[in-house]
């Protein structure tokens, strides 16, 4: 699949060079091009230019094939809108990914997200965000509240991922919760969970992670540590087979599983124990910007603490390969 999804021709007429810096990546190599345009919008998008954007465990997945994508990775961003509507003019903006057709069974229901032709900001067939400009529907994005810091405001995509938890599974205070992972996302889904003011444990591998959660979760585990059948709800975020088994052992009977990460499932799964147990598997993926920016702007999250290496754009492929190192929690590019 080509990740176009917008043309990039010529420059608009406000004196920019058409030389653009991007981060291509092809047949699984990653290379910094200098000599892209500066892509066209279409008459209900806007032009954005970016900031910051930070590296998702998604991009690293891309490189080892996932999607057969080709072209500008990157979907977490911060940038400044540079034309579109007038409302949005100059405004710091985040955009939400997917970008759906309107017209489908799906858009007509409410789940935009689950649209039938939908194209995704650099994940599937559109160019995303490590670059100096993209390009997105202007009814994706989110104005940046004033009080948010540009180095917050790239954690609104993964904290509403975070959120949509609460739309996959009713969350009550009297809940024991389990988030299974210590990494970028299960650090978020821990903060959100922990507002609630039930009691959340989670179950890491890195001691310099877990050290980000005190304070914040009740325990911090191992799987030596797991008490069987104790949790109502388990959150697993490891990207890792296992984590799904140990989170499954986890349950009560009747609980439920959300399912953040992405792997072939039955290898993982005890048919005889999710039917006996009655327990309840749900996938979850994209979440509400709306309400991740009011987290940040009523400062109730602070996620900056979990950023532990920034790059240059000329840098990007350094700071790819930086974000698979074992240990390693949110990494930046900073485009301008």
């Amino acid at each position: 699949m080509v990740g176009g999804g917008v043309s990039w021709g010529a420059p608009p007429t406000n004196g920019r060079s058409a030389a653009v810096k991007a981060l291509w990546l092809e047949d699984g190599a990653l290379r910094l091009l200098d000599n892209l345009a500066v892509p066209q919008p279409g008459p209900e998008d806007a032009l954005v230019r970016v900031i910051t954007a930070g590296v998702c465990s998604t991009d690293a997945a891309l490189m080892d094939g996932m999607y057969g994508f080709t072209g500008v990775p990157g979907h977490e961003f911060v940038g400044i809108v540079e034309a579109g509507p007038a409302k949005l003019s100059g405004r710091r903006v985040v955009g939400e990914i997917n970008i759906a057709c309107g017209a489908c069974s799906a858009c007509q229901a409410g789940q935009r997200k689950h649209c039938e032709s939908r194209s995704a900001l650099g994940i599937r067939g559109r160019h995303g965000a490590f670059a100096e400009f993209l390009v997105l529907p202007a009814e994706n994005l989110h104005p940046v509240p004033d009080g948010v810091s540009t180095e917050a405001a790239v954690f609104t995509e993964p904290l509403a991922a975070a959120l949509d938890v609460f739309e996959r599974a009713d969350v009550l205070e009297t809940n024991r919760i389990l988030v299974v992972g210590d990494g970028k996302l299960a650090q978020l889904v821990c903060r959100v969970l922990a507002l609630t003011g039930a009691s959340v444990d989670v179950l890491g591998r890195h001691q310099r992670k877990l050290e980000h959660l005190e304070g914040i979760v009740a325990n911090s585990l191992n799987d030596s540590a797991i008490e069987t059948k104790s949790y109502d709800l388990a959150v697993e975020c490891t990207g890792n087979p296992s984590g799904l088994a140990t989170a499954l052992e986890s349950l009560r009977p009747r609980g439920t599983l959300v399912m953040k990460s992405t792997y072939p499932l039955m290898a993982a799964v005890d048919g005889t124990r999710v039917v006996v147990d009655e327990l309840r598997l749900v996938g979850s993926r994209c979440g509400p910007f709306t309400e991740a920016l009011s987290l940040l702007a009523n400062h109730q999250i602070d996620p900056t603490p979990l950023i532990d290496a920034r790059y240059p754009l000329a840098e990007a492929v350094e700071a790819l390969c930086r974000c698979r190192e074992r240990g390693v929690l949110k990494v930046l590019i900073d485009v301008v």
